[in-house]
């Protein structure tokens, strides 16, 4: 009956599914939530548009990706500065001028590269083994104590020690007063939320909700020459081989009735006492105004907790250690062997995925589209 059936209606699965009806292929999307737009989705609240599963803050440097997004919504111009709160006291995130002025007092950067080096031979580290002393090599001990250590620990549920350095070899630090944290080409949130751009990428395309693939997969299949999976690879499988390790958050969202919580759309809490990573304050992703630019008179907050994951819980970062990337191989091993199925997305390749490089999979993935 279809060309493609699609699982999973976020960003890859609707972004493979808006390319394969251009090139004229029948299409249906089915997701088992009750909304399209995945972990992306965004919900209208007294005129603020909610990110019900985390803050998505689009950023790339990849200009054929922007132009794409770019042909169904428009993009304001929010810059990512978070705010790091340790124990009632604030930093600049990323790490940079404002944030060593605050920290050592220094005021030119030489000052500051000098107490970094200061810092990082005084810990005899030269070849980083893990996450603790890659930080402490980047930023030195004091900002990796306040800013780093209790917050990756509360995000991981992993002493540092034990986490690969890698993670954290991304970290943005500047011998400048720049407080964007991306430092992006492009950057923005879609006006209108992100669930308007997947909307878009879907019209015309079938859709249907409620649907549990894996409850119903021999006849879903049936109805379909290719399968576009997006759902974790090892369920699709049904942990034959064991299953891989997640990440998961809680949200506890509420809606105050005052027009300023924070003052900031990120504040990360970095203090291992404080039980929650962060809270995000939904309305200055659009600077506090509607998409008329009325001033909005409420806001709306949501604390971030982090949590392992287990069976029923949403996952939502992919814990890629030694043992977890030996385990992906040999499902992606299996996974080759489905002739007729694209396994794809955060979950079906278990890899953490900013927004930009998922919709340049998708894309790269439709190109062989026949």
């Amino acid at each position: 009956m279809y060309d493609y059936l699609v699982i999973g209606a976020g960003l890859y699965g609707s972004v493979f599914a808006q390319q394969a009806k251009a090139a004229g292929k029948s299409v249906l999307v089915i997701d088992k939530r009750d909304h399209i737009a995945g972990n992306v989705y965004t919900e209208k609240v007294e005129g603020i548009d909610v990110h019900k599963y985390g803050a998505h803050i689009f950023h790339t440097n990849n200009q054929a990706v922007w132009d794409y997004v770019n042909r169904f919504v428009t993009f304001n111009r929010f810059t990512n500065s978070p705010v790091a709160n340790y124990k009632g006291e604030l930093y600049s995130l990323p790490f940079n001028m404002y944030t060593f002025n605050k920290m050592w007092g220094v005021v030119t950067p030489d000052e500051a590269a000098g107490k970094i080096a200061q810092q990082k031979a005084a810990a005899g580290i030269t070849e980083p083994k893990n996450l603790e002393e890659q930080a402490i090599s980047l930023v030195g001990t004091d900002i990796y104590e306040k800013l780093i250590k209790g917050y990756t620990q509360k995000q991981w549920g992993r002493p540092c020690t034990e986490l690969p350095s890698f993670i954290i070899k991304r970290l943005p630090v500047r011998l400048t007063f720049d407080n964007n944290y991306f430092n992006a080409l492009y950057q923005g949130i879609p006006v209108g939320g992100y669930t308007r751009l997947v909307e878009k990428l879907l019209e015309g395309i079938e859709v249907r909700l409620c649907v549990d693939y894996l409850e119903h997969k021999a006849e879903l299949d049936a109805l379909a020459e290719k399968i576009v999976y997006t759902g974790p690879i090892d369920a699709y499988f049904g942990y034959s081989l064991g299953a891989l390790e997640y990440r998961s958050v809680r949200f506890e969202t509420e809606l105050l009735d005052i027009p300023n919580f924070q003052g900031n759309a990120a504040v990360n809490y970095t203090d291992a006492e404080t039980p929650y990573t962060r809270i995000i304050e939904h309305k200055w992703f659009t600077f506090g105004k509607d998409e008329q630019g009325n001033n909005l008179p409420k806001t709306v907050i949501s604390r971030e907790y982090s949590s392992e994951w287990h069976p029923g819980d949403e996952p939502y970062y992919p814990v890629n250690d030694e043992k977890n990337s030996a385990l992906y191989a040999k499902y992606k091993a299996l996974a080759e062997q489905e002739e007729n199925v694209i396994f794809g997305g955060r979950l079906g390749e278990y890899k953490y995925y900013d927004m930009d490089a998922v919709i340049a999979a998708a894309l790269a993935a439709a190109k062989e589209i026949r």
